[in-house]
């Protein structure tokens, strides 16, 4: 029996050896074109970064090593180019340019897959590559090296052109990725590439999303690549990284059938529409196990699998079937790891199918051991079943792990509730009692059970001003950042603010990562609310997805550098270690420590929350501190700040003076009188000044809880209770009321703009810090009891009233 292979990477390799394996008396004949085979391709980009110090580790076999070993005919620099399926036979081009006949009784075809390389003007100028083997590596290492290469572009930001940036970057050089969709990393969803975004910036690669190419100019400074926007970039050297198509020239050429995607069809054998011929590797197409729709699938390790079984039927008859590959990748962007398995919920909308998505934040391994770094993971399954049919994971530890267990669960058809019962080994190095993926099996199963009904942060952004936003965090984590509109109650507050919920009204909880929203809506649904939704992933989802990518410009500085210009504290900076905490862990580290210094003292903490670094400026500017400079390596963000001077911060309380408070006098229950007095208290709050305000007379029915408990009241009590509103959702406008249609008019045009609520930016002034003050004369005059107003309010007379006004410098009468 003559078996021949036409390439003699991956999966034609694999095939060649275990067809030795299994047939020691079997003639082998292996060919492949390039001078090269069984090279590690996926190492490429790594050899040329400089992390693969020796070119011939790449190299698993030599043709002479291999052909050795196994006893196989090796010719590399033989180019195959025709198959007579009539005859049995090949006509082959070896390295002398010489023509020769080859025959076979079974042939394989691995031909992979070609680069795309568009017809662009100026694409086949010097300097600009692509990268698909050994030669084309050669060729990019000698050019960096000759031309003194500075600048790279790198067109493209799949799984390879990202590996292509941290290498280029690794080797001094400043990278730009140009990427025509508005994400990197394709076959993950958005939300999920955000993170990927946010590292890049943070390592100083210019990122430019929905950007395409349109030319190259190469000029004597380098090659100019023009941009669709009209954008230009300055270059030394370009890689080509936009994708690959499946080489079927020669089943083509030879009458094969090829598949709707454009591979070549084969069959659960591998076994192409001629007998004898089969295929494997990036130039086939296969039903997707998931799905049954075919696909191309690019990568190593299905091939190399496809080979094994391929070899089987080749020497035994076509006993072995493929079950076909759900695509599981993995790459290393920097610091971060990113990888995939199975179906995105991107493709699962695309094709239609009905599904649902959990998104959860754990460490990757105890908190309480060292270095416990952050790992987001995202499943998406059937709504009913929990059938497993895919999951992203991006952290910087222990990725690989998780995304291999749940690979080998969905390819045999796993469910949610199977992530529920894995078993893993547990040590505290290692991972935590509930691994990551437990927890996302239990989340998971709470969305499908009803007992978490979820809202995720797309849902959120379209739907979120028909919705009462309730960000169940500490005020501490609050002051660093939220979604706009949203109130603050934390969660072991909740029940004391639940006059402030309304029933019929749609509302969504979140937290920093779900956890305290979920346990925030059980309390809600345990008291009789209905339409109440965690946001999935919670706000660091959320913050993260919907952040603008930096725009790159000339001036991008890496946040590795110091960004500091202000003077060095001659006391060492107070070092605080928030690693492996979760939010509120890291805030309230640093809150803690900067009330512990003196002012002009620094604090530095570092942490594992990308999250407190990101938001640290934002709470530096909101609390009079100074944010000197942060950084960020393997996943720990160094953050340092300068504690303000107090004299010249806006005063923590309306008692410690300063001058600078606001107070405010609402006399009115008028709704458009009310709504003014908010605005104007949450605006100067916002400015971190502190703000009373007085509520006095038909102010107070502002005030009043919509469902109040049962009080004692004498007769002119209860008439004035009879006559006056009830709550503030029955306040009326004080012009064109219409007998109750005008008030209900302006909350319809309200909610149509997106402005809050009144009752929405009452709970707002009170997550600010504004003073409420009851006027305790008018209470008894009126018959209003201290039990019928919100819990946060504070009873007071005059003299309160005139003591703060005596500390501001603007009082107003409403």
């Amino acid at each position: 029996m003559k078996y021949v292979i036409i390439g003699g990477v991956a999966g034609g390799a694999t095939a060649a050896a275990r067809l030795r394996r299994v047939n020691e008396t079997a003639d082998i004949l292996l060919l492949e074109k390039g001078p090269h085979i069984s090279y590690a391709n996926c190492g490429l980009p790594y050899y040329i970064g400089g992390v693969i110090a020796e070119r011939e580790k790449l190299l698993v076999q030599t043709p002479e090593s291999f052909g050795k070993r196994f006893r196989i005919d090796v010719r590399v620099q033989n180019e195959v180019l025709a198959i007579h399926p009539s005859t049995k036979t090949l006509t082959i081009r070896n390295a002398e340019g010489k023509e020769y006949e080859e025959s076979y009784d079974k042939l394989l075809l691995s031909p992979g897959a070609n680069p795309v390389k568009p017809p662009l003007e100026g694409i086949h100028s010097e300097g600009i590559f692509t990268l698909r083997n050994v030669e084309d590596t050669d060729h990019i290492k000698a050019y960096i090296t000759d031309k003194r290469v500075k600048r790279a572009v790198v067109v493209g930001a799949g799984f390879i052109g990202l590996e292509m940036a941290e290498n280029l970057h690794h080797a001094g050089i400043a990278v730009s990725v140009v990427e025509m969709g508005n994400q990197v990393m394709a076959p993950i969803d958005f939300s999920m590439a955000a993170y990927i975004h946010q590292h890049l910036s943070q390592k100083g690669v210019s990122l430019y999303l929905e950007e395409g190419v349109t030319h190259f100019q190469r000029t004597d400074q380098g090659i100019t690549v023009f941009l669709k926007s009209g954008k230009t970039i300055p270059a030394d050297m370009v890689l080509l990284s936009i994708g690959v198509r499946p080489a079927t020239a020669l089943a083509q050429q030879a009458g094969l059938k090829l598949g709707e995607t454009g591979g070549i069809w084969v069959d659960e054998h591998l076994e192409t529409s001629e007998k004898d011929i089969y295929a494997v590797g990036d130039a086939i197409e296969y039903p997707h196990p998931l799905t049954g729709k075919p696909w191309l699938n690019y990568l190593a390790n299905p091939a190399n699998r496809q080979g094994r079984i391929v070899a089987d039927n080749m020497a035994f008859g076509n006993t072995v079937s493929y079950e076909g590959a759900i695509g599981t990748s993995i790459a290393k962007v920097f610091d971060m790891t990113v990888a995939s398995t199975g179906l995105a919920a991107k493709r699962l909308k695309q094709w239609g199918m009905e599904y649902q998505s959990s998104v959860t934040h754990s460490a990757s391994h105890a908190g309480y051991y060292p270095d416990a770094l952050p790992l987001t993971l995202k499943l998406t399954f059937h709504p009913q079943t929990g059938k497993l049919y895919g999951a992203q994971c991006i952290g910087f530890e222990g990725v690989d792990k998780r995304i291999d267990q749940i690979a080998g669960l969905i390819k045999n058809g796993g469910t949610v509730y199977d992530l529920m019962e894995t078993e893993h080994a547990y040590a505290p190095p290692f991972s935590s009692a509930k691994d990551p993926i437990a927890i996302a099996g239990y989340v998971a199963s709470n969305i499908i059970s009803g007992a978490m009904p979820a809202i995720s942060w797309r849902e959120l952004v379209e739907q979120k001003d028909g919705v009462m936003l309730i960000d169940t965090r500490t005020p501490e984590e609050f002051s660093f950042g939220t979604i706009p509109g949203a109130v603050n109650i934390p969660l072991d507050e909740m029940r004391e603010h639940l006059a402030e919920i309304p029933t019929d009204k749609p509302v969504v909880l979140f937290c920093a990562v779900g956890l305290r929203g979920y346990l925030a809506q059980r309390i809600l649904m345990g008291r009789g609310y209905r339409n109440v939704r965690n946001l999935i992933g919670g706000y660091k989802t959320y913050s993260t997805a919907i952040a603008p990518v930096p725009r790159p410009s000339a001036e991008v500085v890496s946040s590795n550098a110091d960004t500091s210009s202000a003077p060095v504290s001659e006391k060492e900076p107070l070092k605080i270690n928030a690693c492996g905490l979760q939010c509120p862990g890291p805030i309230m580290q640093v809150k803690k420590a900067i009330d512990s210094i003196a002012a002009g003292e620094r604090v530095e903490i570092v942490a594992t929350d990308a999250g407190f670094a990101r938001d640290a400026s934002a709470w530096c500017d909101t609390t009079g501190n100074k944010l000197i400079g942060q950084h960020e390596e393997k996943g720990r963000y160094t953050v340092v700040i300068e504690k303000g001077d107090p004299a010249c911060a806006c005063p923590s309380d309306t008692r410690s003076g300063g001058g600078r408070g606001k107070t405010l006098i609402l006399f009115s229950d008028d709704l458009d009188k009310a709504l003014a007095t908010f605005i104007l208290a949450n605006g100067a709050a916002a400015t971190g000044q502190k703000v009373s305000i007085f509520f006095t007379f038909w102010g107070l029915n502002v005030l009043k809880k919509v469902q109040k408990p049962k009080v004692q009241k004498d007769f002119f009590g209860k008439m004035f209770g009879m006559m006056l509103p009830s709550s503030s959702l029955k306040l009326k406008l004080s012009q064109m009321n219409m007998f109750g249609m005008g008030s209900r008019m302006m909350r319809f045009l309200m909610k149509r703009k997106g402005v809050d609520s009144l009752e929405s930016l009452r709970s707002q002034a009170l997550a600010q810090g504004v003073e409420f003050i009851a006027c305790q004369m008018s209470m008894d005059m009126m018959g209003i009891q201290r039990e019928e107003l919100l819990t946060d309010v504070t009873i007071g007379g005059v003299a309160t009233y005139m003591e703060r006004a005596d500390k501001a410098n603007v009082n107003l009468f409403i």
